[in-house]
């Protein structure tokens, strides 16, 4: 089933100033700025030249828990530039955040937003949100060191590729997006900062931090390796998940928190699960993901934000070879193109 809510409009905007690069014969030369350090000048990652990938230091994440072939304190963070990128016209900004247990830079992203944005104009950014970062200021990261994940992306990533690339540098002009974790992240950034982006989307993001199934689950993510290594504590991101002790949960859940949403573009794309006694474990993510982003509609709606939720139930009519489950590629291949899309109608164009 297909649930559609009323969509936004376009925005009016202006352009803003960027440093030139050229694409068709060498990736750009990035400079150092905004609290980061280029450790690793962009690579093309394949002959095609429109996807490049680079690596950078912060002392707001200065270390952080590493899946394997990661560097603890590197952070690689990939790009994709449309057809014909010249360093001259200015294109919108697309930041997409990768799910929990994943890679910035792994090569399904790189193939789906690659396919989404054939012949489109328009930039996408995908930084290391660490394996289990969930896009936040951690409450107790211990000897870590701090894990200001919100702070590197929002305060020191944005302006960094606005001042490197030849970006339209205005709210207008960025859109923001996320898969699972990075749904999170997504809706979280967005209404912390509705100062920076025009458009939000979610694909099976787990947007409520009430729910005690959510709450499982993200501190799963601290206990398991697969996740990252060394494990944490299980308070060490939003603090204690029980009562009276879980403030930071509740203040900073994206479903109960829409109103800095209004006068965005937000779309809300999630499956229900399909038969659950096929791959059992995905189907329920997926499920419990689903019921987020019930919730989250439900609460859009009732403080009459317009927004899409499409809510594509076993997958049949949404994408061959998806079957409603959570990381399927099919789906969120579909789920990415369809916001492109629906983003293009919206955000500044150069």
């Amino acid at each position: 089933m297909r649930r559609v809510a009323s969509v936004l409009g376009c925005f009016a905007l202006t352009a803003g100033l960027a440093a030139p690069a050229q694409a068709d014969t060498a990736p750009p030369t990035l400079a150092d700025g905004f609290g980061i350090t280029v450790i690793s000048q962009p690579e093309w990652a394949d002959d095609n030249h429109r996807t490049f990938t680079f690596t950078v230091r912060t002392a707001e994440v200065p270390e952080y828990t590493v899946l394997p072939g990661q560097v603890s304190g590197e952070h690689v963070v990939m790009v994709t530039l449309p057809e014909g990128y010249d360093g001259v016209t200015r294109y919108p900004v697309h930041y997409t955040l990768h799910g929990g247990g994943d890679y910035p830079n792994s090569s399904r992203a790189k193939d789906v937003v690659e396919r989404a944005t054939e012949d489109v104009p328009l930039i996408t950014v995908t930084p290391n949100g660490g394996g289990r970062g969930w896009y936040t200021n951690w409450v107790s990261p211990g000897a870590l060191g701090r894990q200001n994940w919100e702070t590197f992306h929002l305060d020191q990533l944005v302006p960094f590729i606005d001042a490197n690339l030849a970006t339209v540098p205005t709210r207008a002009g960025r859109a923001l997006s996320g898969h699972s974790m990075g749904g999170f992240g997504a809706f979280h950034y967005a209404e912390h900062r509705p100062d920076l982006f025009s458009h939000v989307g979610s694909f099976s993001g787990g947007l409520d931090l009430l729910s005690q199934e959510m709450r499982a689950a993200v501190v799963g993510t601290t206990q398991l390796a697969s996740y990252g290594t060394p494990t944490v504590p299980v308070d060490a991101i939003f603090g204690p998940p029980i009562w009276p002790l879980d403030g930071v949960w509740n203040a900073q859940s994206p479903a109960q928190h829409v109103a800095p949403l209004r006068g965005m573009g937000i779309a809300l794309y999630s499956g229900n699960g399909g038969d659950l006694t096929v791959d059992p474990i995905q189907a329920a993510v997926e499920n419990r993901a689903h019921q987020t982003a019930v919730v989250t509609s439900d609460y859009l709606t009732a403080a009459g934000i317009p927004h899409q939720f499409i809510d594509y139930g076993d997958g049949a009519g949404w994408a061959p070879g998806c079957t409603g489950k959570h990381n399927q590629t099919p789906c969120l291949q579909a789920d990415m193109d369809h916001f492109v899309r629906f983003i293009m109608t919206g955000l500044q164009q150069s």
